[in-house]
């Protein structure tokens, strides 16, 4: 499978594949993050953990909640909190569209990756997100059984 530019370049640190499963997402959107000199160090290593976090409004900013990175060890006194509140760095223009989308009912923002960019930057890929119920994942599981055992069958018969 061929991949698209830039994306072979990016080195995902924390992937939310649940996401994808329980969410419906409708639209994407590449933000930064301001993160502490320590929390960049933690990053680096690749166990920060992106599952249960989801993003909010709060005054014209977004912040991104419960996400966790670990303490760097190395950093000593001057380290961070793990599961703190992290501001998101997006246009004002995008906060307001985001905010609006979050008013929808049953919408919220799912960050579904953090990666770091070829210059080093850490980037956050938001998902604009509606939840999913039961029997849409039942259907989701479906289509991807149907899929997989077609792609056996066809890779079988030639």
């Amino acid at each position: 499978m061929a991949k698209k530019k830039g994306e072979d370049e990016r080195k995902v640190v924390a992937d939310n594949r649940k996401a994808r499963y329980s969410y419906a997402i409708e639209s994407t959107l590449e933000a930064g993050l301001q993160l502490m000199g320590s929390e960049v160090k933690a990053l680096r290593s690749g166990k920060a953990t992106i599952a249960e976090s989801y993003a909010h409004a709060k005054d014209g900013e977004l912040f991104l909640v419960n996400a966790y990175i670990p303490e760097y060890k190395m950093a000593n006194r001057f380290n961070h909190e793990p599961r703190r509140a992290r501001k998101v760095l997006v246009r004002k223009s995008d906060v307001r569209k985001l905010s609006a989308a979050i008013q929808r009912e049953g919408m919220t923002l799912i960050p579904l990756k953090v990666y770091f960019t070829p210059k080093g930057i850490a980037k956050l890929e938001l998902g604009i997100a509606k939840g999913k119920k039961l029997h849409d994942k039942r259907e989701t599981e479906k289509q991807r059984d149907w899929q997989r055992d077609k792609a056996r069958l066809m890779r079988d018969k030639g």
